[in-house]
Formats: structure tokens, C-alpha cells, sequence
């Protein structure tokens, strides 16, 4: 089992130190630690062991220590930041794998300049040594590249020509669109396998700043403080721990103190049970810090969001997920609430975020996915994201046959309509609703009012509205139906429409970029026996069917 949960502690290749309102993380890969056996990570090369440290400590950054404001991302080795992805392991790994680690990185790194964005936290590479590939994409994904002019250090894309696949963490998308890098200099830059170094390197726009070596570490220091200015983070704060997660793990499936997975294998689906919170929301915004990992929100999103990886890593044969909820709509409203009202705060902030993050994870999820909206569930103000993530939603009109409990509802707020935006960069009812304002103002209207099946369905919220006789019936159809089609179908058609309206960096990435890799990846030019992946290192040059298809 791949598992995605770790703590500084347990780092192997990765060194998180914080001085102030500056951090460091080095890049010091242990050769030996390498997620599954076949390869040696050399050269700092990364696999999803790295990237899931690294995801760890940006996750630390942002909760536990909130008076940090920069973070330099440097390499402990001579003469190399970073190889990027590891070359074996990607020849040796399953195409399921190889997909699921471009995505995750993505992922990663999407994070990294969302912290950048929107946390106050700036990050910025200094690059001394090859810095290649995916070790390249991890800079880019940084808001300031430091390389050293030593004559010898260089940044480079050498996967087209040394490996006959893509960048695949958005190393095209970003050196375009990011760093606006001149479409014809981009070209050469991706088909040169050396690199390019020193002064040609910032003419070209891939690094944005040059320093001799006898300067880098003064240097690192200074621009680290000039980025700590820019940010708006608390000099003094209580940040929060993120304690390990309560979390066991059955051929059943897994259990969370919020959040229940159940599998019906024969089916091929996973349900997802998410419960309301227990207790009121604290009345000072103050007393979330002292709540620390348990304020409801913060722990539920890290359970959702171990929850998708778990299952996209482990559990592959689950192509359907369907959601449901239970809980006091009402008491949910009143933290969404909290939320929406100290958006000001930072920690209040980070959780915001975090949703956003765990939200759009889900999005970009290939599985089915379905919301089941039933008496007792509490699918109100951000959890109703849940509602509209789905490619189906089914709501009970009225009550179960032998159930005296009340009528299922479904209720608006404000986070439905700003905060938890998709990577096309609208909210999820606007992606709904595309261009129909009229719609999006009425809807506006209907917040924290409890919609019942017949309302909710009228306003295009559900998918579908079904009485008790027809319910079982219904849900059992769209599962088999769902199970009867082709899983490489179903991943291209919800990828499709997911992502309405207008295309970002992030779409791009995801979608464009994702899509060709997804392919590549599957061609004897790169994985067959003679083909680049297979031969890299060997002294063979890889055979190439030269054939444009």
C-alpha cells in the first residue's frame, strides 16, 4: 500500500528547517529509500516517496508555522539540484502508477504557487548544479529562480529528446505561459539536452536572477528577505500540528473519525460517508488555533484528502465514488459560517484553502463520481461543493419508507459562490450554470434557505429527484450502468466536462498536457522493449517507429 501519510520526522530526502520568517527545504535524496525496489534514487532524482515528503512539509509550512513567509528550495548535493524524475522507476512502474505520480506532482507543485498566491508564503529555487527535467519543473513552479553563473550549472528539459516522453509535472506549460518564454527559444530549449546555463539562461527568461558562487549563500539570504516583505502573514501566531491522522485500513475499506470509505467490490464502487460536526463552532475565531487539528473542517479535509489519494493509489479497480453525509445541516452552516465571516485570519484562511485544494484533488479524480443527497444529510455551504463536483447527483423527494426522520435538504452560502474555485478558475456553479448570470443571481438569493428534492431539482442543483419507490431501483441502475462501460471512456468523457469555461495554466496542465503524457507513456518509442525509457543509461540508443500518427 502506497501511503501518503508522513511527518519531518520520518523525512528521507527531504531536510525542513525554519529560521523565523524564513525556511529551507533541501533536497538531499537517500539513493536506498526508493518507494519500491528496481531502482536507485541517484543524482537527487525523485518518485512518489520524495514528492509525498514534499507535499508533507508545504502542508507544515502553511499550518505549523505561521510567521514563515519564504522558503528556499535548495539541493545538499555537488554539483546537482535535481535529475527530476527517476528514470527506472518510471521504465519499471505500471502505466496506473506512472499516471497517478505525474498527477500527484502536478498536484504538488499547484500547491507550492498556491502558497505563493494566496498563503504569503514565497517561495524561490536556488539552482546550483544540473538542475534537469522534473528537478527543473520543481523550480519553475517557485516564484523566483536563482542560478548560479559558474560556468557549469545549468536548467534543462531533456525528456523529448533523451526519454521520448513529455515533461510531466506542466514543465511545458509553465516555461510558456508562467515565463512567457518565447515560443521558437522554447523549442530549442526543450530539444537541447545539455541545457542551457548562465547568462543565455536569463536572456531567455528561464531564470530570473545570476549570481557568482562566492555570493550564493549571501545572496539566498537576501532575496529570501526581500520576498519575506512582500507577504502578509502573522509575525507572531500559533500555528497548528498536524497529528497523525486516526485512520485504519481494512480489505473492507478505511475508517476516519469523520469520514467512513466502504467498498462493494462486486460493484466496483466506494462509498464515502462524511459526518457534521459533533459540537458548535468555538464563538472566538481565536480559540481554532487551540482546537488545533480537531476544528472539524481542518480535520475533515485532511481526511478527505488522504481518502482520494488512498484511493487512487491503492484502490484502482473502484471506478465509481459515491459521497453521502450525515449531520445537523444547520451546525454546518454555522462553521461555514465562521469561515466565511474571518476569511481575514490566517489560519481561517489556510482551511479555506485547504478545501479548495482537497476540492479541486477531487476534480481532477479519474473516478465516477456521484452524490447521494438522503434524510439526515448535511450537504450545506462548502460540503455542498460535494453536490456539484459530482458528474451525478440524486436527491430523495420526501422520506424512506420506515424512516420518521426529515426530508432530505440541500443549502447554499457564501462559499458556493467565490472562495472554492476549479482549476478553470470558476466556482463550480458557474462551471454549472456557464454564462448565465440571471441564474447564478437567483440562486444568490436562495442561500442558507433549506431546498427540499422538488426545489432543488427545479433550480438545477440535483441531477435527479426520486420518491422512496423508485430510489434503490435508480441508484442500483447508474452504478451497474456505470460499471458496464469502458473505464478509458469514462476517464475522457468526465475530464471533458468537468472543466467548462475558459482554459488556465492549470487546465492546461491537467488537461492538455496530462492527456498527451497519459498517451506517450503507452508508446514502444518510450516504454517498449527497444524504446527510450527502456534503453536510457544502457549504451543502446533506443528504435524508434518514425511514424507521425
Amino acid at each position: 500500500m502506497i501511503d501518503h501519510q508522513t511527518a519531518p520526522a520520518h523525512y528521507r530526502h527531504w531536510q525542513l528547517s525554519v529560521d523565523g520568517a524564513i525556511a529551507t527545504l533541501t533536497m538531499d535524496v537517500d539513493e536506498s529509500g526508493g518507494l519500491f525496489d528496481g531502482y536507485e534514487l541517484k543524482l537527487n532524482s525523485y518518485d512518489m516517496g520524495v514528492d509525498i515528503e514534499l507535499y508533507d512539509a508545504t502542508q507544515r509550512l502553511r499550518f505549523e508555522h505561521p510567521q514563515v513567509k519564504a522558503v528556499v528550495v535548495r539541493s545538499a548535493q555537488q554539483k546537482v539540484y535535481c535529475a527530476g524524475a527517476n528514470i527506472r522507476m518510471l521504465a519499471g512502474a505500471t502505466h496506473a502508477h506512472k499516471v497517478n505520480f505525474c498527477k500527484f506532482t502536478n498536484e504538488t507543485r499547484n500547491g507550492i504557487e498556491d502558497a505563493s498566491a494566496h498563503s504569503g508564503q514565497r517561495y524561490f529555487a536556488a539552482v546550483a548544479g544540473s538542475c534537469a527535467g522534473g528537478g527543473y519543473e520543481l523550480a519553475l513552479a517557485t516564484d523566483h529562480i536563482m542560478l548560479v553563473d559558474d560556468g557549469s550549472s545549468t536548467v534543462s528539459l531533456p525528456e523529448a529528446p533523451l526519454l521520448a516522453v513529455l515533461p510531466g509535472t506542466g514543465g511545458l506549460t509553465r516555461v510558456t505561459d508562467k515565463r512567457k518564454v518565447r515560443r521558437d527559444l522554447a523549442d530549442v530549449f526543450c530539444t537541447t539536452e545539455e541545457g542551457i546555463k548562465g547568462r543565455r539562461a536569463m536572456d531567455w527568461r528561464l531564470v530570473d536572477e545570476l549570481v557568482v558562487p562566492s555570493r550564493f549563500d549571501h545572496a539566498i539570504q537576501e532575496r529570501a528577505k526581500a520576498l519575506a516583505q512582500t507577504s502578509d502573514r502573522p509575525d507572531s501566531a500559533q500555528g497548528v500540528a498536524l497529528t497523525p491522522l486516526a485512520r485504519t485500513v481494512t480489505d473492507r475499506g478505511v475508517s476516519y473519525t469523520h469520514l467512513e470509505i466502504r467498498y462493494d467490490r462486486d460493484a466496483k464502487v466506494a462509498h464515502l460517508h462524511l459526518r457534521g460536526p459533533e459540537l458548535a463552532p468555538p464563538t472566538n475565531v481565536d480559540a481554532i488555533a487551540a482546537i488545533g487539528a480537531e476544528f472539524w473542517p481542518l480535520a475533515l479535509a485532511r481526511e478527505l484528502d488522504d481518502a482520494i489519494l488512498h484511493l487512487r493509489a491503492n484502490e484502482a479497480d473502484l471506478g465509481v465514488l459515491i459521497f453521502h453525509s450525515a449531520g445537523d445541516s444547520t451546525r454546518v452552516l454555522a462553521y461555514d459560517t465562521l469561515l466565511n465571516d474571518h476569511s481575514d485570519n490566517w489560519l481561517v484562511r489556510e482551511v479555506q484553502l485547504y478545501w479548495k485544494r482537497v476540492l479541486k484533488r477531487l476534480d481532477l479524480t479519474s473516478r465516477s463520481l456521484c452524490t447521494l443527497l438522503e434524510p439526515g444529510s448535511c450537504f450545506s455551504g462548502w460540503l455542498a461543493e460535494l453536490v456539484f463536483a459530482a458528474d451525478r447527483s440524486y436527491m430523495l423527494d420526501g422520506e424512506l419508507e420506515g424512516d420518521a426522520g426529515a426530508s432530505a435538504t440541500l443549502q447554499l452560502s457564501a462559499s458556493n459562490f467565490g472562495p472554492l474555485t476549479m482549476s478553470n478558475g470558476l466556482t463550480r456553479l458557474q462551471t454549472r450554470f456557464l454564462d448565465d448570470d440571471e441564474h447564478l443571481s437567483a440562486l444568490a438569493a436562495e442561500c442558507e434557505k433549506p431546498l427540499d428534492a422538488e426545489h432543488a431539482h427545479a433550480l438545477g442543483l440535483v441531477t435527479f429527484a426520486y420518491d422512496d419507490l423508485d430510489w434503490d431501483d435508480e441508484i442500483r441502475i447508474f452504478t451497474e450502468e456505470r460499471s458496464s462501460f469502458s473505464p478509458d471512456a469514462l476517464v475522457g468523457l468526465e475530464a471533458n466536462l468537468r472543466f467548462a469555461g475558459p482554459e488556465t495554466m492549470e487546465t492546461k496542465i491537467f488537461g492538455r498536457l496530462t492527456a498527451w503524457q497519459n498517451w506517450i507513456f503507452q508508446r514502444p518509442n518510450a516504454v517498449g522493449e527497444q524504446g527510450a525509457l527502456r534503453r536510457y543509461g544502457s549504451g543502446q540508443r533506443p528504435h524508434y517507429n518514425r511514424e507521425r500518427v
